[in-house]
């Protein structure tokens, strides 16, 4: 599913949190947002998913206003995984993954034999077929981000908008996560667009990177065109050595020596 923003104003009463912001997202990309606290990442994820309503500006899905689609269509094609979720203790891994079929269900209707496989189908995608009746509450901080990814596949989405999906996790459950996206991404070939804060994770589990500093879109390109001294250095007032990852085929940068602390 392709996306494009064009020209797009955001505001909290009467305060601008994002300016004029114009981009391109191709069908199967990976596109990270990046940018300092208080930037505006995060308001651009709602706004796209229509939380929020723009001052100005359009967002297109497939070269359709999304103005102009029905909701529950939205939510057929768009999944999104919110910073913050919250779920009734006594809910099953297993239910918490059904409620991605909702928009699909006509008004009235139960789930059929179609939607218990698709269940079954995002548990296993997501390593989670055989811990399917235990209750969300007692999964450890990477089980529960995977339970909330897996309801999002179960929607069958196009597009999936990730609001910074390894906050609060170690950082074997950070990279069990993004692996897990990557992989998604190519099997299924779902758009992902994404907040994180770690650059050097963004720059290597992504296609293409995005820099909002105080709601304005800074620079948009691919990792090795974004890791740079110059945007450390004036983005994120980082002095910083950049080098390159063979493996992974992306940029790295370590941080120099603070000589001003202490």
């Amino acid at each position: 599913m392709d996306l494009k923003v064009e020209g797009l104003n955001v505001s909290y009463d009467e305060k601008r949190i994002l300016k004029n912001v114009s981009f391109n997202v191709k069908s199967g990309e990976i596109v990270t947002i990046i940018g300092p606290n208080g930037s505006g990442k995060s308001t651009l994820i709602k706004t796209i998913s229509r939380y929020l309503k723009p001052r100005s500006g359009d967002i297109y899905l497939n070269k359709v206003n999304i103005n102009r689609i029905h909701t529950k269509e939205i939510a057929r094609n768009l999944a999104v995984l919110p910073q913050v979720k919250g779920v009734s203790s006594d809910v099953s891994i297993e239910e918490l993954v059904s409620y991605g079929r909702f928009p699909h269900l006509k008004f009235g209707k139960r789930m059929s034999r179609d939607d218990r496989e698709i269940i079954d189908w995002a548990l296993e995608k997501t390593g989670l077929l055989q811990m399917k009746d235990r209750y969300v509450a007692t999964l450890s901080g990477g089980e529960r981000q995977r339970a909330w990814i897996a309801m999002t596949l179960a929607q069958k989405p196009k597009m999936l908008l990730l609001d910074e999906p390894t906050t609060f996790l170690d950082i074997c459950y950070q990279m069990e996560t993004l692996e897990m996206v990557k992989d998604l991404n190519k099997m299924l070939g779902i758009t992902v667009v994404m907040v994180l804060h770690d650059i050097n994770q963004a720059a290597r589990y992504s296609d293409k990177m995005m820099i909002i500093n105080d709601g304005e879109l800074k620079e948009y390109g691919e990792p090795c065109q974004i890791v740079s001294k110059e945007l450390l250095k004036g983005i994120f007032k980082i002095d910083a050595d950049i080098y390159e990852d063979k493996v992974n085929g992306c940029p790295y940068f370590i941080p120099k020596k603070n000589n001003s602390a202490g």
